[in-house]
């Protein structure tokens, strides 16, 4: 395994407190929405800095399938996460679901482009079996 890039993030104060990147862009102010007990201040929250990257990584591994294979993709390419806070008898824990809008693909090239998207991103396989993730074609209407 040879390592290609790390991250450092450091988060301070948990869920309400405060995360940033070692080398600075990122510098954000947390905050609890009231639906799990807390404030709803301005801040962010895990989970949305979660969505965002799952979002990031999983749209980057959309354009990597469509040039395998050779299927060309408009500039629009969108993938929005939905990231939900859950609670059951055991705890709490998290589901995805990615909406995936992939302008200039038909149904059938849409849809194999999301598994094997779902195959290679290195967010799906790092929650593979763990939680849901449920992915969706978003056509034209």
């Amino acid at each position: 395994m040879k390592t290609l890039y790390e991250a450092v993030s450091v988060a301070t104060g948990g869920r309400g407190g405060h995360v940033k990147t070692e080398d600075g862009p990122i510098d954000l102010t947390l905050s609890e929405p009231k639906s799990v007990g807390g404030d709803g201040g301005d801040g962010t929250n895990p989970e949305q800095l979660f969505g965002c990257a799952y979002a990031a990584c999983f749209g980057g591994a959309l354009q990597l399938m469509a040039s395998k294979k050779r299927i060309e993709l408009t500039d629009e390419v969108t993938v929005t996460a939905t990231i939900g806070f859950c609670k059951d008898e055991d705890g709490a824990f998290l589901e995805a679901t990615l909406d995936c809008y992939l302008p200039g693909a038909s149904v059938e090239e849409g849809e194999n482009l999301i598994k094997l998207a779902h195959e290679i991103c290195p967010f799906s396989k790092a929650t593979r079996d763990n939680i849901t993730v449920t992915l969706n074609l978003m056509l034209d209407e």
